[in-house]
């Protein structure tokens, strides 16, 4: 077979993988742009795939170029995202918001909370202060479903602060600020838990709005990779621009 052909068929493959994935993991999580990013990347590479033969090789070669920067950010993110440097003696840990369906909270945001709750086991004396708003599928705030979680696994209710009005990242930690400045009434250490791919624009935003922390990265399902990294490729993008 030649190797034209093994390209074609890898390209093909590759798109309706991608384009099962996102029915698969949108069913189990929040719809956010990743899932139309990874739908119209899934729908490129089977078109690509059906005309690659027809397609100037000169193209293809500046197409495999092109392929370079978004491969090489993914293993940024990842890498970044899976070095702790968390010390165990911080005062605070912060914890993103991931959605919640109903009144329950979705695998990912299962892994920050359960990263959470390994770092207060050794270190109890840590406060947790959970974060985020209402969601287009969630009857109760993520932040008061985030803390149901944590007091049925051990967290007494005392430890947990709630942070229940915002809606992004950058307002998760605006507003998880303003709560732990009067809370603690001086200077405090944090360190932030989000998913792997997400830490490093979480730390980014951390230091605008004036929050120096550490961090550590919650597991991040190997199915839900190619809607994540799409998307959060997207976000840093745009926060270097703004």
């Amino acid at each position: 077979m030649k190797i034209i052909n093994i390209v074609r068929i890898i390209l093909i493959i590759a798109g309706l993988l991608l384009l099962a994935n996102v029915a698969m993991v949108l069913s189990v999580s929040n719809p956010t742009i990743g899932f139309a990013m990874q739908g119209a990347l899934s729908l490129f590479l089977i078109a690509y795939g059906v005309l690659f033969n027809k397609i100037p090789k000169k193209v293809n070669i500046a197409a495999g170029i092109a392929c370079v920067f978004p491969i090489a950010m993914v293993l940024f993110l990842g890498i970044y995202g899976n070095v702790s440097n968390a010390d165990y003696t911080e005062d605070v840990v912060i914890v993103l918001g991931a959605g919640v369906i109903g009144e329950r909270v979705t695998r990912p945001l299962a892994s920050r909370l359960d990263t959470a709750l390994y770092y207060w086991q050794r270190n109890p004396d840590a406060y947790i202060i959970v974060t985020g708003g209402l969601g287009n599928r969630a009857t109760i705030t993520e932040a008061e479903a985030m803390a149901r979680y944590l007091q049925r696994r051990g967290v007494p209710q005392n430890r947990i602060l709630l942070e229940e009005y915002s809606t992004s990242t950058y307002e998760n930690l605006k507003f998880a600020r303003a709560i732990l400045d009067e809370h603690f009434a001086g200077e405090y250490s944090a360190v932030l838990v989000t998913n792997d791919f997400h830490i490093y624009r979480a730390v980014q935003t951390a230091q605008r709005v004036g929050l120096y922390v550490n961090r550590r990265g919650a597991y991040t399902d190997w199915y839900t990779w190619p809607v994540n990294y799409l998307r959060e490729m997207l976000a840093v993008v745009n926060m270097w621009m703004s």
